[in-house]
């Protein structure tokens, strides 16, 4: 089949490789011209282990390419994947206006005389009624009754997680495939083959819904964790006894994932979908006492893990900061704790320098490229390369991910904010 995605994100661009590498093509559709050139030379323009080789081996083989617009490509697509963001708007709601706007495009790029219906899959997370209420609407006014002989309307969320995106893709918990009218999708299952997950086909609404409902959860999980632990760590107990003892009921307390007393949630799905879930709740007169306090407890969180770190720190003392993406091996800044961290320990009048070997802060983009500057607008000016990192001239690394781990910390003392013992 030949496939269009439009949105080469984290998500995009891990579709892209992972869809190629099963004998598809697929044509890349991105505003940026950064992306665009990175990904006909083959390269992915995101960070995320294993990406690269997949995306050279299909532009090698003929099978990937990318375009800032559609143009004539929708003639003998199968299936258009839109994979475009769905950012916090200032209510706490979803904006979603990148999604009307690639509606529109596909709208507009498609004829009316199509021998077969393409199939349009939405993958961005977006309120319950947005297929009904916003985007069927707008195919609506341009092709009338005839819609459906032209566009097949496919919600099927994503459950990737950075860093390991490429597995999750072919071993993923569940596969969701929702319809107008909760029938399968043959482009659809045609798409999945060879995935073993189990399949759901439903409607619309029970399929939009899916990703609030687990990254919602995702996030109560979390933040339960690190309230627990806080209790344990200012009661001088072992948390990490406690959640061993709490993760081994597998019968009642379901599984360890999440559960883990640690650092605070972040990246760009768990605390945009809270907001937008508290949004909804609010909106259609539901009370979620714990889903609204989730975000409070993430930020006391910080704070108190900024306390810990800084505890016995004279002002203007010298700190290491090793990690600062949302997760390790990814370049994805978005809502991550460790940049609040940063900037915590800045205000404070720390002398801080920060060692991620995975940033390039001229490789940011969009809405990653905003927050980092947004909320370090020096960061170019704090990354230090390993040497230095390892230099011994910090009186307190502060580690935020896995990347402690490939450092000669020597005789610096580290504090670990990955785990709470």
């Amino acid at each position: 089949m030949k496939i269009a995605i439009f949105g080469m994100g984290y998500v995009g661009c891990t579709a892209a490789g992972c869809i190629t590498s099963q004998g598809h093509t697929v044509v890349g559709i991105d505003v940026s011209e950064g992306k665009v050139a990175a990904i006909n030379a083959g390269q992915s323009p995101v960070r995320e282990p294993g990406l690269d080789e997949l995306m050279a081996k299909a532009r090698r083989e003929g099978r990937l390419y990318a375009l800032r617009d559609a143009g004539a490509e929708l003639d003998d697509c199968d299936i258009a994947i839109i994979c475009v963001g769905t950012p916090s708007g200032v209510d706490g709601a979803h904006n979603m206006s990148y999604i009307a706007q690639v509606t529109r495009s596909i709208a507009a790029a498609l004829k009316a005389d199509r021998a077969t219906p393409l199939t349009v899959a939405y993958r961005s997370t977006m309120r319950p009624g947005t297929m009904e209420q916003i985007i069927l609407p707008i195919f609506q006014a341009r092709f009338g009754d005839a819609v459906g002989q032209v566009v097949e309307l496919v919600y099927n969320p994503e459950f990737l997680r950075e860093a390991t995106a490429i597995a999750d893709y072919f071993d993923p918990p569940k596969i969701v495939l929702g319809t107008l009218d909760g029938t399968p999708s043959a482009n659809m299952e045609k798409l999945h083959e060879g995935i073993d997950a189990p399949v759901f086909h439903v409607g619309i609404r029970e399929a939009e819904v899916t990703k609030f409902v687990d990254n919602t959860w995702h996030a109560v999980k979390v933040a339960f964790a690190n309230e627990i632990g806080r209790v344990c760590q200012n009661l001088d107990i072992s948390a990490q006894q406690v959640h061993q003892i709490f993760v081994s009921d597998t019968k009642l307390n379901i599984s360890p994932y999440y559960t883990r007393p640690g650092g605070a949630f972040g990246g760009s799905c768990l605390p945009k979908d809270v907001r937008a879930l508290q949004y909804i709740a609010a909106d259609i007169g539901a009370n979620t006492h714990l889903v609204d306090s989730l975000l409070r407890s993430n930020e006391a969180h910080k704070h108190h893990q900024f306390q810990k770190a800084t505890q016995g720190l004279e002002p203007g003392a010298k700190v290491l900061l090793a990690g600062l993406s949302f997760k390790a091996e990814t370049d994805d800044l978005r809502e991550s704790p460790a940049v609040d961290m940063a900037r915590k320990l800045i205000d404070a009048g720390f002398d801080l320098d920060v060692y991620d070997p995975g940033l390039k802060p001229e490789m940011l983009v969009g809405q990653n490229l905003g927050y980092a500057f947004a909320f370090l607008p020096s960061i170019e000016n704090l990354l230090v390369d390993k040497a230095q990192a390892e230099s011994g001239a910090y009186a307190r690394i502060i580690a935020t991910n896995r990347l402690i781990d490939t450092l000669d910390t020597g005789a610096t003392p580290v504090i670990n904010l990955s785990v709470i013992a």
